[in-house]
């Protein structure tokens, strides 16, 4: 133990010897302090930079939830849902809302394209009064006739073909049978009792017809 001492003691000793001054001695002390000072913030800042990036890890562990996403994803979804169900009943609305509009005034158009043939009408009634012309009565009447018919027509109205035709149930409403006036019209249609018509291939009212037999 006194051996080691002594060492120890020369080993100061020579390490005093070191230094020429003691001003240079002071010097060396001092930087080795600053040394130490800066290597130990060295590793409070290692420390704290080790701290931020456990927390970051820790953020993205927590953003990779399966959990977490699944709830973000759940209230998209029901978000969505909710936003759509509002535009579909707002759509329901605005539908129903036109529809009602539409059949208050379906009509309306019907009824100015008829009132000109209305017109004539009445026109042609006054002339009668005093006509003594007949022919130009009758003419009067094939024209308003004919007016009629254009206004049908551009109506997509098309009247049913029925006379001298085969009977057909998805058109003609067979009313009553008749003997036949000769062989070729047999179990055809032979006279017609009321008209029919169809709008746009649709049947509006079937023709009322005879049939031979």
């Amino acid at each position: 133990m006194k051996k080691k001492f002594k060492k120890m003691k020369e080993n100061n000793t020579n390490n005093d010897n070191l230094y020429s001054t003691d001003q240079e001695k002071e010097n060396v002390e001092n930087m080795n302090t600053d040394i130490l000072n800066s290597k130990t913030e060295n590793l409070s800042e290692e420390n704290l930079s080790n701290k931020g990036t456990e927390e970051v890890i820790i953020e993205k562990a927590e953003e990779k939830d399966p959990l977490k996403i699944m709830t973000e994803k759940y209230e998209q979804a029901n978000d969505k849902y909710v936003r759509l169900a509002a535009e579909f009943d707002n759509y329901r609305k605005r539908t129903l809302k036109e529809k009602m509009e539409m059949t208050k005034t379906a009509g309306e158009d019907i009824i100015l394209n008829i009132l000109p043939v209305v017109d004539n009408f009445e026109r042609a009634l006054k002339i009668i009064e005093n006509a003594k012309d007949l022919q130009a009565v009758k003419d009067g009447i094939q024209l308003i006739y004919s007016k009629f018919q254009e206004f049908l027509a551009n109506r997509s109205v098309k009247e049913i073909e029925a006379l001298e035709k085969e009977l057909d149930t998805d058109l003609h409403d067979a009313i009553t049978k008749i003997p036949a006036p000769n062989d070729n019209l047999k179990g055809k249609i032979v006279d017609v009792i009321e008209k029919g018509y169809t709008l746009r291939d649709k049947v509006i009212r079937f023709a009322k017809v005879v049939v031979g037999e």
